[in-house]
């Protein structure tokens, strides 16, 4: 059977997740409930990552297996025509060999989170940034966030739910920038890692607010590394302004 690697967009604000659950709105599940009006189902369509409610993507890829042999720009055309109206878009799709695996062949992940710091609520992109009302130190969290780099007992920014089989992983990039948005000055959030436990980036990101909010040291955070406890955490963020960016492969598929 042909396999196929898409490229996927998402505003994740209406779903569950990326991960199909009975009875509920997920984007696995639009993307093959869309596949089944091009070929009869089921489809068991495999991501990169498993994002959380009300997280969005522009970097997201997945796998599937067809029976007939397709165009990929067709195919990918086709299936944003049966996508209409969720949010869901196919940017990008190749046919790849059949042992490629979107989530297996993966060796790294890049995601994005946005955060606007002002006293105004947001408007355009309410539900796409966290929005805080206070200026926060950039610099302080950047300098800070550089202690969690390489390897590392992550039971801290682990969420209790978490079904990884370790709590040890590799943080490759952990950059905090100014950047500016559509309501103005926002600050950015880059983190790479070959992959990631369960609430990790949203408890890096609430903890270093509070390292830019003055109200944790730089000390405080390896501290809270250093302990190892899920209680040591700082508060998590909302999903709001995370987004999955990107997944990197020995080879480009899409390039």
């Amino acid at each position: 059977m042909p396999r196929y690697a898409f490229k996927i967009e998402y505003d994740g604000s209406p779903f569950v997740g990326w991960q199909k659950q009975k009875n509920l709105t997920s984007v696995q599940g639009e993307i093959e409930a869309a596949l089944a009006r091009l070929e009869p189902g089921p489809h068991n369509i495999a991501g990169a990552g498993r994002t959380d409610a009300g997280v969005h993507a522009f970097g997201q890829v997945a796998h599937c297996d067809l029976t007939r042999d397709w165009d990929p720009f067709r195919l990918s055309e086709a299936v944003n025509y049966h996508l209409k109206p969720a949010p869901v878009a196919i940017t990008a799709c190749a046919r790849v060999a059949p042992d490629w695996h979107a989530r297996f062949s993966a060796v790294e992940r890049r995601y994005l989170f946005r955060l606007l710091p002002r006293r105004a609520p947001a408007t355009f992109d309410r539900g796409r940034v966290w929005h805080v009302k206070k200026s926060v130190d950039v610099a302080a969290m950047h300098d800070a966030a550089q202690g969690l780099l390489g390897t590392h007992d992550f039971t801290t920014f682990r969420s209790t739910i978490c079904q990884a089989l370790s709590p040890v992983k590799t943080l490759d990039a952990l950059d905090v920038v100014e950047a500016e948005g559509t309501s103005g000055p926002e600050v950015h959030f880059h983190v790479r890692a070959r992959s990631f436990l369960h609430n990790q980036v949203r408890s890096f990101v609430g903890t270093l607010e509070r390292v830019g909010a003055g109200s944790w040291t730089a000390q405080d955070l390896m501290d809270a590394l250093e302990a190892r406890n899920r209680a040591a955490c700082g508060p998590v963020s909302p999903p709001d302004g995370l987004y999955l960016a990107g997944v990197g492969y020995p080879e480009d598929p899409f390039a």
